[in-house]
C-alpha cells in the first residue's frame, strides 16, 4: 500500500519501521511540514491508500478534515480529541471514507478492554474501585485515552464511574491498572507496555484491514480480524 504517516514522534518512528517491514511505501510528514494540515495537498495525497495519524490533540482534527475532503481513508492513533467524536463520525459518513480510531492499537490492551468489560460487572455487586495510568512525561493528554476508554467500559458494565489517577514519569510507554475492592476480596488487573512497538503494529495492521473499506470503526471492535 501507499501510506502517509503524520507525526515524527517515537511511536510514529516505529510505525514507519513496521510499515516498511510489511513492504508498504510510506511518506512521512512532521509538524513543520504539515502545520494546520496544509501539507495534506491533493498532489501529496494522490495515489495514497491510507493516512495514519500519530500527531497531537491540537493537530488531529484539521488532519481528519483534510483527509475526509480528499476522500482518503484514515487510521488515527492520536488521543485527546474525543469530544469531537460525533462530528468526526458524521464527517466520515458524509464523505464515504474508511476511518479507524483507537485509544490504543495494542492487541494486548484491546484484550484488556474485554477483560475490563467482564471485571466491571463486579461493580453491581458491592465493589468499588479505581483506575491508575502511568505514562512518559511528554504525553500531552491526561488522563490517557486508554484510561478514559477503561472508565467508559467499566461504567457501561457496572453502572459506576471510577476515578482515574494519572502519573507522568520518565519514559514509561504506558501502564494501566484497574483495582476493584469489596469487604470480601480485592481484584487487580494491569496491562504494562514494554515498548511502543505494539501500538505501531496494531496501527499498520488496521491500515491494511481498512484499505478499500468505508465506514467508521473503533479498533476495539475489529482487532480480532486484523
Amino acid at each position: 500500500m501507499n501510506l502517509v504517516l503524520l507525526g515524527r514522534g517515537k511511536t510514529g518512528a516505529l510505525v514507519l519501521d513496521y510499515a516498511i517491514e510489511r513492504r508498504h511505501r510510506v511518506r512521512m510528514l512532521g509538524a513543520s511540514e504539515n502545520r494546520e494540515a496544509h501539507g495534506l495537498t491533493p498532489e501529496l495525497l494522490s495515489g495514497v491508500d491510507v493516512v495514519i495519524d500519530f500527531t497531537t490533540p491540537e493537530a488531529v482534527i484539521a488532519n481528519i478534515e483534510a483527509c475526509a475532503r480528499a476522500k482518503k481513508n484514515m487510521v488515527v492513533g492520536t488521543t485527546g480529541w474525543y469530544k469531537e467524536l460525533d462530528r468526526v463520525r458524521a464527517l466520515v459518513a458524509e464523505t464515504g471514507i474508511g476511518f479507524v480510531y483507537a485509544a490504543n492499537f495494542s492487541f494486548g490492551v484491546n484484550l484488556f478492554f474485554e477483560i475490563a468489560a467482564l471485571a466491571g460487572t463486579t461493580l453491581k455487586h458491592g465493589y468499588g474501585g479505581s483506575i491508575e495510568e502511568v505514562h512518559h512525561i511528554h504525553k500531552k493528554d491526561a488522563p490517557s485515552g486508554t484510561a478514559l476508554k477503561l472508565q467508559q467500559i467499566l461504567e457501561h458494565a457496572g453502572g459506576k464511574k471510577l476515578g482515574i489517577a494519572s502519573i507522568r514519569e520518565s519514559d514509561v510507554p504506558g501502564t494501566h491498572t484497574i483495582s476493584l475492592d469489596s469487604p470480601a476480596d480485592s481484584l487487580t488487573f494491569t496491562h504494562e507496555a514494554h515498548s511502543r512497538r505494539g501500538f505501531a503494529e496494531g496501527a499498520v495492521k488496521a491500515a491494511e484491514w481498512l484499505n478499500g473499506k468505508a465506514g467508521f470503526y473503533d479498533f476495539r471492535d475489529i482487532f480480532h480480524e486484523v
